[in-house]
C-alpha cells in the first residue's frame, strides 16, 4: 500500500500484486448504491464503542449516545428508547495512535499476537525473546467468524457469551527478510537466515481457534480452554476436490498428491450453513523461491507459464527466506524449484505451489478433523468466501474474489442441492465434501450497459481447452490454474477483488474493490488499461506532493442475481459506494456524495450483519494515512440500480475524448453512511464477526506501527505506533496485532 511520506518506511504492499498480462478487459468502477434499511446487519460487524482501544473501556468521543435512557424515578417508569441504525455520532478522522469509537460505546482489547493458548505456555514478554508460537497467538489478526458454544460446550447457532472465534493469522511485519518485532535484536536480514528465527515467524502464521467468553460484563478469552488451537504452515492438510491426487499435486510430502503441509497468508474468512470456517489463502506466492535456470530445467514445460501466471518467475527471491534455513524437509520445500531426477515431483518440491491458493475448510469445534482444501473453489489469490442465501432443493453458491490488481471475480454452485437438514449435521466437514467438492466454477463478465454473464470455467469449453498460451489437461488442471483459465475465456478485469458479502435483505452479493494504480486513459504496456463502463474512474489523487493516478481510493460493486438465483448465469450490477474525499470533484471522483463524516479509502473488509442487516466495511489504505488511519464505516444498503447512470469524460492527447457511461447507486446521506471506528497508526482495520444476538462486535487491528523502521527496534520512541500497550494491554511498548471486542455501554446492539 502507500503509505504516508512523513513515516519512517514505507513496506512493500505484498497484496499490490499484478501478474495478469492478458488482453481481458478490466472491470474498475460500477457500483451500485441501494441500501434499504430493512436489510441493515443486526447488531453490527464492527462498532466499537467511541473509547479509545484498551483492555478496559475508555471514553468514548462524539459527545452523549443518541440512544441513551434517561434517568428514571421511581414511579413512573420511562419506556425503553425506540433502536435506531447507525443513531451513533458520526466518529471523526483521526491520526491518533488509538481505536476510537462513537460516544457510547466500550472498546476491550482481547486476544493479541503472542497470547498463550494453553495454561502452562508463559505469559508474553514483547521483547523477542518469546518462543513456542504453535501454542500463542499468531500475528496480524485478518478475517474471523464466531462459533456459538452452549453452556455445556455443545455447537451452538444461539449462543451469546460463550464461543469459539477462528482467526486468520495473515502474515508478520517484515522489511527485508526478518519479522523484525519477533527477534530480540530485531533478527538477521541476509542469507541464510537462522533456523530458531525462520520457525518462529513459520509458527506465527496460519490460523487460530480461541474460546472466548463473557465474564460479568467483560469479555475475555480462555487460555486454558481444550477448543484452543493452531494451525500453521507445516500442519497436514487434507486435498480435497477436483484436483486431488493429480498428477499436479505430487510432492515429495504427498508422493500420491493427497495431502499438503499447511496453510498460509490467510485472508478473508466465510461460514458455511453448517457451521464450519472456510479461510482464503490469499499472498501465499511471494513465500516460495525459483532458482535462476529453473525454466531451462523444467524443460520449459507449461509448468513455466503457470508459475509465470501466479507470480513466480525462475530467480524469483522469497519473502523472508525460510528456504535457508537448514537442509531438513520443512526448510527445502519453499524453494519450488525443479532439483531432482523424477518425472513426476515426487523428490523435490517442483509442484509445491499448487497446493497453495485455495479456500480451506475447517471444523472449529473438532480437533480431530483435519482440515480440507477445497480445489473445486478454484486456485488464485483468496479473499472471503460468501454464500449466499440458501434455499431448500436449490444448489448453493459461493462468492470469492482474486485480490491482485486486474483480477477477476468468482462463483462456485454445487451440485448437491441444499436440504435444510444438513444445516445440524453430526460430521460437518463430510457435508462440506457433499457442497463444496463437486460443482461448476463460473468467472464474471461486466457489461456496459448494467448487465453480467457467468462463464463456467470446464475443461468441455472450447476457449479453455483450445486455449493456446497453456494447454490444459482436465478439469483439475482447470480449477488448479483458474486464472489462466479466466484469462481464456476473456473475464472482466477488476480493481482488485477483496472481500465479498451477501445482503440477508435481499440477496445481493457486495465486493469491495479497493483501489487499482493501473488504470489509465491513454494506457500503455499490458498491466494498464482503460475506464470502461464497468471501470468508469480515472484520475489524479494528491497526498502531499505525490501524484497517486489510476483508481486510488477503490469503490463497492454489488450484483443482483437473475431470476434462477444462485444457479443464474446473468445478472445486473452496479456501484454501491466509491471512494473519495469528501473535497473531491463531485462531477468525477466524489460521485457517492460523500462527507466528512463518511468519506474513506480502500475499502477492503466487508461484511453484513445477520442480526441488524448493517453492511460494515473496513479500509486497508495508503492513499488517505496523511489525513486519517484506517476506518470502518456502518452503513444501511439499498439495491442494484436505484441510482443513475453517470457520464464521464475524458481528454485524450490527440484532443479527442473518452466517454464513459457507469451506474452509480443513490447518494449517501446522513442516515445511510457513518463512520464508526478509527484505528492506530499504520494498521489495517479487518476481521468482522458478532454474537448473534449483535450485542457483541469483535474486530481485529492489524499490523499497528508497521512503518517502523527495522533500524529503529532498539528504541520504542520511534515506534510508528505502541497499540495496544499504550491503551493499557500487555508487556513491553512493541506494536501488536490484536482482537477487540466492542460493546453498547446500554446493552444494545452494535451500531444503533
Amino acid at each position: 500500500m502507500n503509505m504516508p511520506n512523513d513515516l519512517a518506511r514505507i513496506p512493500v504492499d505484498h497484496d499490490d500484486i499484478d501478474s495478469n498480462n492478458s488482453s481481458n478487459e478490466h472491470f474498475s468502477s460500477v457500483l451500485n448504491a441501494r441500501l434499504s434499511r430493512r436489510s441493515l446487519l443486526r447488531g453490527g460487524a464492527a462498532s466499537a464503542a467511541g473509547a479509545l482501544l484498551s483492555s478496559i473501556g475508555l471514553t468514548a468521543c462524539g459527545g452523549s449516545s443518541g440512544d441513551s435512557v434517561a434517568t428514571a424515578p421511581v414511579t413512573p417508569t420511562t419506556p425503553a428508547p425506540t433502536e435506531k441504525l447507525l443513531g451513533f455520532q458520526a466518529v471523526s478522522k483521526s491520526l491518533a495512535d488509538a481505536v476510537i469509537v462513537p460516544a457510547g460505546y466500550t472498546v476491550t482489547v482481547l486476544y493479541a499476537m503472542g497470547d498463550p493458548l494453553t495454561a502452562t505456555t508463559p505469559a508474553f514478554r514483547n521483547d523477542g525473546t518469546d518462543t513456542d508460537f504453535e501454542n500463542r497467538s499468531g500475528d496480524q489478526h485478518d478475517g474471523m467468524e464466531y462459533f456459538g458454544l452452549s453452556a455445556d460446550g455443545k455447537a451452538s447457532v444461539s449462543a451469546n457469551e460463550r464461543g469459539l472465534l477462528a482467526i486468520n493469522h495473515e502474515a508478520t511485519i517484515d522489511e527485508k527478510l526478518s519479522s523484525f518485532f519477533l527477534h530480540a535484536n530485531g533478527g538477521t536480514a541476509t542469507l541464510p537466515r537462522p533456523a530458531v528465527e525462520v520457525d518462529k515467524e513459520v509458527a506465527l502464521h496460519g490460523l487460530a481457534v480461541v474460546e472466548v467468553r463473557k465474564n460479568g460484563t467483560k469479555w475475555e478469552y480462555a487460555k486454558d480452554s481444550v477448543f484452543n488451537r493452531r494451525v500453521t504452515p507445516l500442519t497436514d492438510i487434507e486435498i480435497s476436490g477436483p484436483a486431488r491426487g493429480n498428477a499436479l499435486m505430487v510432492t515429495k510430502y504427498s508422493p500420491n498428491g493427497t495431502r499438503t503441509r499447511g496453510t498460509l497468508n490467510n485472508c478473508g474468512t466465510g461460514k458455511t450453513p453448517w457451521n464450519t470456517f472456510l479461510t482464503g489463502e490469499e499472498n501465499w506466492a511471494g513465500y516460495f523461491t525459483r532458482n535462476s535456470t529453473d525454466d531451462a530445467a523444467r524443460g520449459n514445460d507449461k509448468s513455466v507459464a503457470s508459475l509465470r501466471r501466479y507470480g513466480r518467475n525462475q530467480g524469483d527471491a522469497s519473502r523472508h527466506g525460510w528456504e535457508s534455513g537448514g537442509t531438513d524437509d520443512k526448510y527445502a520445500r519453499w524453494n519450488i524449484s525443479k532439483t531432482g531426477t523424477s518425472t513426476d515431483g515426487s523428490d523435490d518440491y517442483r509442484n509445491e505451489l499448487n497446493g497453495m491458493g485455495y479456500i480451506v475448510e475447517m471444523d472449529p469445534y473438532d480437533k480431530t478433523t483435519l482440515a480440507k482444501k477445497r480445489t473445486a473453489l478454484g486456485r488464485y489469490a483468496h479473499e472471503s468466501a460468501a454464500f449466499g442465501k440458501p434455499v431448500a432443493g436449490q444448489p448453493l453458491a459461493v462468492y470469492m474474489g482474486d485480490d491482485s490488481r486486474n483480477e477477476y471475480i468468482y462463483k462456485f454452485v454445487s451440485t448437491a442441492v441444499w436440504s435444510a437438514a444438513d444445516a445440524s449435521p453430526a460430521d460437518r466437514i463430510s457435508v462440506g465434501d457433499k457442497y463444496l467438492d463437486n460443482g461448476k466454477l463460473y468467472v464474471a463478465k461486466f457489461n456496459a450497459d448494467g448487465t453480467g454473464q457467468w462463464v463456467e470455467l470446464s475443461i468441455s469449453n472450447a476457449a479453455i481447452s483450445g486455449y493456446a498460451t497453456y494447454k490444459f489437461a482436465d478439469q483439475a488442471d482447470v480449477v488448479v490454474n483458474a486464472r489462466l483459465a479466466a484469462d481464456a475465456v476473456g473475464a472482466t478485469k477488476m480493481d482488485r477483488p477483496e472481500w465479498c458479502s451477501v445482503n440477508p435483505a435481499n440477496g445481493e452479493i457486495y465486493f469491495a474493490l479497493t483501489n487499482n494504480s493501473n488504470r489509465r486513459v491513454e494506457p500503455s504496456g499490458s498491466s494498464q488499461s482503460a475506464p470502461d463502463a464497468a471501470n468508469p474512474r480515472v484520475y489524479t489523487d494528491m497526498k502531499g506532493s505525490t501524484a497517486q493516478q489510476g483508481n486510488p481510493n477503490g469503490h463497492i460493486l454489488r450484483i443482483k442475481e437473475g431470476t434462477s438465483g444462485s444457479a443464474a448465469t446473468a445478472f445486473q450490477w452496479d456501484v454501491y459506494l466509491f471512494g473519495a474525499e469528501a473535497k473531491a470533484a463531485a462531477g468525477t471522483v466524489n460521485l457517492s456524495g460523500l462527507t466528512e463524516d463518511q468519506d474513506f479509502s480502500s475499502p477492503d473488509g466487508i461484511a453484513f450483519s445477520q442480526a441488524t442487516g448493517i453492511c460494515w466495511f473496513q479500509t486497508d489504505d495508503g492513499a488517505y494515512t496523511d489525513v486519517t488511519n484506517c476506518m470502518m464505516v456502518a452503513a444501511i444498503p439499498g439495491q442494484v440500480g436505484d441510482g443513475k447512470k453517470v457520464t464521464l469524460t475524458y481528454p485524450r492527447a490527440n484532443g479527442t475524448n473518452l466517454t464513459v457511461d457507469t451506474y452509480v447507486g443513490r447518494a449517501a446521506n446522513a442516515d445511510t453512511v457513518k463512520r464508526f471506528l478509527v484505528g492506530p497508526v499504520a494498521c489495517e482495520i479487518t476481521g468482522l464477526a458478532e454474537t448473534p444476538d449483535g450485542k457483541a462486535l469483535f474486530v481485529n487491528i492489524q499490523h499497528p506501527g508497521e512503518t517502523t523502521a527495522m533500524a529503529n527496534i532498539g528504541d520504542p520512541s520511534k515506534y510508528t505506533s505502541q497499540w495496544p500497550s499504550n491503551a493499557g494491554y500487555g508487556a513491553g511498548k512493541r506494536p501488536r496485532s490484536a482482537t477487540i471486542v466492542i460493546t453498547k455501554n446500554d446493552g444494545g446492539r452494535i451500531g444503533t
